[in-house]
């Protein structure tokens, strides 16, 4: 199966249907097939940012855990590029948490990740094709640069 083609395949109908937001996709239509290490957070690659492996085992670590609805990607708006580069993956800007743990608690989920931080909401605002929080739960953001 070629994970990248079914990425972008999802990548635009999700533009389709909100072209003004940036698209969301699971853990695993973002990670599964990827092995492009500046494909997310390509700034702290090699400066302490662990591998897309690593990443990818610790968010679904996260996504298990029973006060989390769901991890998500948040595409950046340059993931259009690789529609036209066949060796390019989709570049991602963050990752969406779905809980309704504490920000206190939520803090720590970013520790060894290098990223800027995490906090409630979205940040440049929820695309249309997102899931609904369920009742009790908030949507945090791990951000880099």
């Amino acid at each position: 199966m070629d994970h990248r083609k079914a990425l972008l395949e999802k990548l635009e109908k999700l533009d389709d249907i909100d072209s003004e937001h940036f698209p969301v996709v699971t853990l695993d239509d973002y990670f599964i097939g990827n092995d492009q290490e500046d494909s997310i957070a390509p700034n702290q690659w090699g400066y302490g940012r662990p591998s897309i492996r690593e990443l990818h085992a610790r968010l679904k670590a996260l996504e298990a855990r029973p006060d989390v609805q769901g991890v998500f990607v948040g595409l950046h708006q340059d993931w259009g590029e690789a529609l036209e580069d066949d060796e390019l993956w989709p570049a991602a800007e963050n990752i969406h948490i779905y809980s309704s743990a504490s920000q206190e608690v939520a803090d720590g989920w970013i520790e060894g990740l290098e990223s800027d931080g995490i906090g409630p909401g979205w940040p440049y605002g929820r695309h249309a094709g997102a899931p609904e929080p369920m009742a009790g739960y908030e949507v945090y953001t791990i951000y880099w640069d």
